[in-house]
């Protein structure tokens, strides 16, 4: 009997161009070299981001494109550490009393969980580090973390909605450093000490995968969420053309006018559209939008007009707003950030 359960095979490394390494051609890629320009997390990316079924390639430029993806994930756990300074139990909030923003990104970490504990055991490591990174650059990244900054900055500590924000980068943290442990061990190792103080025999690496409750599985939040995002990539292209033609500097001078369906539009009863498209204001109109609207081909009777927000500029918070000077105490700055100063202000991230 063979002293093993199952075989993993995969194919020849060749070089960048799909040649054979080889001395002559002076193409060989040695690992150590690869690890001591690079780092032994990059080698580790390049081995869980290619498709062992067929023959792999490496290379100054695929490495290169490794360096950028590992530079995204470490960022990603910078922001997670930086805006979860001081974080303590007590300021944990329970999922029901969470927006549904931060219920939606629970439901992506359910869902992943998931999809990451069937990967492994199928060996199928490609596509589930495709999905992680995918999670961490635009879900994260690009879509929650820049629509929380303004909570995470701004609010004052005892917020609820600051609260939920940091006890979901909480859930986060604990399941990106256990499920990123196995790719880029040295990093997630270094995530996690950097938060928890180090005791003799700690490690990441003894931790077990997280067990995620099924009380944050929400299938129809997430089929509602993936229209709101949708909407949101409208409105995004409607401001960054009125960047490019310099109308405005930031999405925060913009009052965006959304013309949609009723029932699109209902989507967004109970939440704030000026805080998801990260503008000062949003307004929606029921029907088709003037012909000098912005839409997007691939997204149907949506269209968008980028008006600018009436007000003046908050000096902490940058949001243009018309109760600028509101409490005479703090004249320059909107009532929500003069009632954070009164009461506190949020603590400033470290990163």
């Amino acid at each position: 009997r063979a002293p093993y359960d199952a075989v993993l095979t995969h194919g020849f490394v060749m070089a960048e161009d799909g040649q054979k390494m080889s001395k002559s051609l002076g193409n060989i890629v040695s690992p150590q070299d690869v690890i001591d320009q690079h780092g032994a997390d990059i080698l580790r990316l390049w081995v869980v981001g290619s498709d062992y079924s067929e023959d792999l390639r490496i290379g100054p430029e695929i490495l290169k494109s490794q360096s950028d993806i590992y530079r995204r994930l470490r960022n990603t756990f910078r922001y997670l550490l930086g805006n979860l300074n001081g974080f303590t139990e007590d300021e944990r909030l329970d999922v029901a009393d969470m927006p549904e923003l931060e219920r939606w990104v629970l439901h992506r970490l359910w869902e992943l969980d998931g999809k990451l504990r069937q990967a492994c055991n199928d060996f199928h490591f490609h596509p589930i580090f495709a999905e992680l990174h995918n999670f961490c650059t635009v879900d994260l990244s690009a879509f929650y973390f820049d629509i929380r900054k303004d909570a995470l900055y701004c609010d004052h500590a005892g917020d609820g909605r600051r609260r939920a924000a940091r006890t979901v980068l909480d859930a986060a943290f604990n399941c990106l450093t256990a499920w990123m442990a196995p790719f880029i061990c040295f990093t997630a190792e270094e995530a996690w000490l950097a938060r928890y103080e180090a005791k003799e025999g700690d490690s990441v690496h003894l931790r077990t995968f997280p067990e995620i409750p099924d009380a944050w599985r929400n299938d129809d939040l997430a089929a509602k969420w993936a229209k709101i995002r949708n909407l949101r990539r409208v409105v995004t292209g409607a401001l960054e053309l009125e960047r490019k033609e310099k109308r405005i500097g930031s999405s925060l001078q913009a009052h965006p006018v959304i013309y949609a369906d009723a029932k699109d539009i209902a989507i967004f009863d109970d939440l704030d559209p000026a805080e998801l498209f990260i503008t000062s204001g949003a307004t929606f109109t029921a029907g088709q939008g003037p012909e000098n609207s912005f839409s997007l081909d691939d997204v149907s009777d949506t269209w968008v007009v980028a008006e600018p927000a009436a007000g003046e500029k908050c000096e902490r918070c940058w949001k243009v707003l018309p109760d600028i000077g509101s409490n005479a105490d703090h004249p320059t700055v909107c009532g929500r950030c003069a009632d954070a100063v009164v009461h506190g202000s949020a603590a400033t991230p470290v990163a």
